[in-house]
């Protein structure tokens, strides 16, 4: 059975006349991994300043652990938190950099020591204990800030974009260290990122955040298959977009250009004859041509085509709308020519109405 660890209650931020998080609501599990994930300016790094304690809420209340730390300071609160830029003291050993908040804890020094030795085994740097910073790459650094944040067994880990400065490969191989440690230790986590790959494939589950609110809070799942609001569809994923208009509510059909697709059941949510809607299509539910089991075809004009190795981007114009699909290379298959006319088919299914 979960149990919560970290609860944010009807929180609220305001610089001045400049409210910049509205209402925000959220229980974390134990031992979970929360993403905080939205475009710059949306409130996540607030949000997550609010509940390290370095900044305090205009209104609302966090409860770590069942008690109420709304007003308490960031070392009251048994937190560790790695920021994106690595912070660590030059002047400090990679072995004095993981031990500092075990020593400012009072904690014996052969008892730190066997603490230290731990983490950078853990984080894969056991022989890097007397390199200094300065000797270390980027992604290096960044293990060893998140080895001084976990020394000292913090209740609740808190990152700050903390990979947006190292570069994809090292991204990507860092990332899945991050996860496995957190599973290892089973640590609460919440992870700030403009990145919707990094969120989609480390979460236990994603925030996303627009404008100071939590737009949709669901599992990577959830979040990309069935997104519950226009800016959630658009941000997470590549998106196709195309105008319809209802042709018959009770059948689901909508028209559009000059074909009739047919929608799951309940998916015009009330929509009458007539109206108009955004639907929404993900490349990777298109195919090219007309296949069996896709119930929908539309017809449209190759407008462009990218290869990309493995993958073969198209676009196809259909009406007014441009429609993005990837198919796989073929080397004995001729890539689609610019110009042709075609078809995409795809499932009724697949097809979300955008609201």
């Amino acid at each position: 059975m979960s149990e919560t660890f970290l609860s944010i209650q009807g929180v609220r931020k305001a610089f001045g006349q400049t409210t910049v998080v509205t209402d925000f609501n959220l229980d974390v599990d134990r031992g979970e991994f929360i993403s905080f994930l939205g475009p710059s300016g949306c409130g996540k790094t607030t949000m997550l300043r609010m509940v390290a304690g370095f900044e305090e809420p205009s209104a609302g209340r966090i409860m770590i652990g069942g008690k109420d730390v709304t007003n308490l300071k960031p070392n009251q609160r048994n937190i560790g938190m790695v920021f994106q830029a690595y912070a660590l003291f030059p002047n400090l050993t990679v072995a004095q950099n993981v031990a500092f908040g075990l020593k400012v804890a009072g904690m014996p020094k052969a008892e730190a020591d066997a603490r230290v030795a731990e983490m950078l085994a853990i984080i894969k740097l056991p022989d890097f204990g007397e390199r200094y910073p300065y000797q270390l790459s980027g992604g290096q650094q960044q293990r060893v800030a998140l080895a001084r944040a976990l020394a000292p067994k913090p209740k609740l880990l808190l990152l700050d974009e903390p990979l947006s400065a190292l570069d994809a490969k090292v991204r990507v191989s860092l990332r899945e260290e991050i996860r496995s440690i957190q599973k290892k230790l089973g640590i609460t986590t919440i992870f700030v990122t403009h990145d919707q790959e990094e969120a989609l494939s480390m979460s236990d589950r994603i925030v996303v955040m627009y404008d100071g609110r939590a737009e949709q809070v669901g599992s990577p799942f959830e979040i990309y298959n069935r997104p519950s609001t226009k800016f959630v569809a658009n941000f997470v994923g590549t998106l196709n977009v195309l105008d319809g208009v209802v042709s018959n509510p009770a059948t689901a059909t909508v028209r559009v250009n000059d074909r009739e697709i047919t929608l799951k059941k309940g998916a015009l949510n009330g929509a009458k004859a007539g109206d108009t809607l955004s639907l929404a299509l993900r490349p990777e539910a298109i195919v090219l041509g007309k296949q069996a089991g896709r119930d929908s075809t539309l017809g449209g004009k190759i407008s462009d085509v990218s290869f990309l190795g493995s993958v073969i981007r198209v676009r196809v114009g259909v009406g007014k709308n441009a429609v993005s699909l990837d198919t796989f290379n073929s080397p004995t298959s001729p890539p689609p020519v610019v110009g042709e006319e075609t078809e995409i088919s795809f499932s009724a299914g697949d097809v979300l109405v955008l609201h």
